[in-house]
């Protein structure tokens, strides 16, 4: 596993619905979260989460209580998906960066939707998928385990909002570092 020595940590969230999306509505990116990992120390140096205006749905109900993000949040302080790619470039050092996110989940949203929407993909092909190296690494667990019981079998606490972007990249952050730690 190549590895820089920041490691960027990114964490989706997508329009979802209880059920089938309505007609005409997609699942789209509405948050990346994301922070820059110290490999050695597992310092976090910056955070935010980047909202997104998804260009074809609409935040549900579902979504809202899922996530806490409003559609009045994306209107208000969201900006396009370009926009917020070129972020990830000039402010987080993306297409430089070995980059890791809990599951290809990211990975693959990522990249779908920047073919999507006929936008440069802008991340490094250095990709560490957090939850399977975990399983890999963790002496009891030995299987792919979601976010908030990997941090329980580390007896770390969630901080934040699960399911809110800019929390859960840092709680994948400390999940990362363990790992780290036992290669």
């Amino acid at each position: 596993m190549k590895t820089t020595e920041n490691i960027l940590i990114i964490d989706l969230e997508a329009t979802c619905w209880d059920s089938r999306p309505p007609r005409g509505q997609e699942s789209e990116i509405i948050e990346i979260g994301v922070c820059i990992m110290n490999a050695a120390t597992g310092r976090i140096s910056r955070n935010e989460g980047i909202l997104v205006k998804p260009r074809y749905s609409t935040v549900s109900p579902f979504c809202t209580e899922l996530t806490s993000i409003t559609q009045k949040m994306l209107d208000e302080e969201g900006v396009m998906l370009e926009d917020a790619l070129d972020i990830l470039r000039a402010e987080y050092d993306s297409e430089e960066l070995t980059w890791a996110s809990y599951g290809n989940y990211d990975l693959n949203m990522l990249q779908s939707q920047a073919r999507r929407f006929n936008v440069d993909y802008p991340l490094n092909d250095d990709h560490i998928n957090v939850k399977t190296l975990f399983g890999e690494l963790h002496p009891t667990v030995r299987k792919s385990v979601g976010m908030a019981r990997a941090l329980g079998e580390l007896n770390l606490n969630l901080e934040g909002t699960h399911h809110r972007g800019v929390d859960d990249a840092k709680n994948i952050a400390k999940i990362l570092h363990w790992c780290l730690k036992q290669a």
